[in-house]
């Protein structure tokens, strides 16, 4: 195998790079669970009374360690455009409700921690259009 530059592949060859394909919402919120549980037993950190705070407040909101940072982690994610790990992006990217997203990462549900299987749960309940909280009501009938 002979290593040449790209000035010299061109000389000889056309070159073609593919891009990156995007991720539809479902892709990218299957993407995000799929982290999640990656390592299902991890302890992230909750953001605390999500529904109490005004709009701008809540759109800033962000903690280490939360699982909207588990996503922001992730390469292909901060390629399709995910653009940092706070509440506002994480909406904005991901295309949830305040209700869904909610449900995803406030402590009033869990506490101040969460497993990340749990995060993955109520993330896998948004591609479903439904909360967490229903889904388990429903996976008990």
């Amino acid at each position: 195998m002979r290593h040449q530059t790209m000035d010299q592949l061109h000389a000889v060859a056309e070159v073609h790079i593919d891009p990156i394909p995007v991720l539809d919402r479902t892709q990218r919120l299957n993407r995000w669970s799929d982290l999640l549980d990656c390592q299902p037993a991890r302890l992230l950190t909750a953001l605390t009374g999500t529904e109490y705070r005004a709009t701008l407040e809540r759109d800033a909101m962000r903690s280490d360690n939360s699982p909207i940072s588990v996503a922001f982690e992730d390469k292909l994610l901060r390629d399709q455009g995910l653009q940092d790990d706070t509440y506002g992006e994480a909406k904005r990217f991901f295309e949830l409700t305040d209700n869904q997203l909610h449900e995803i990462v406030c402590y009033c549900h869990v506490g101040a921690t969460m497993q990340a299987s749990r995060a993955a749960a109520s993330v896998r309940a948004s591609v479903a259009g439904r909360g967490f909280f229903a889904g388990l009501r429903e996976s008990f009938r």
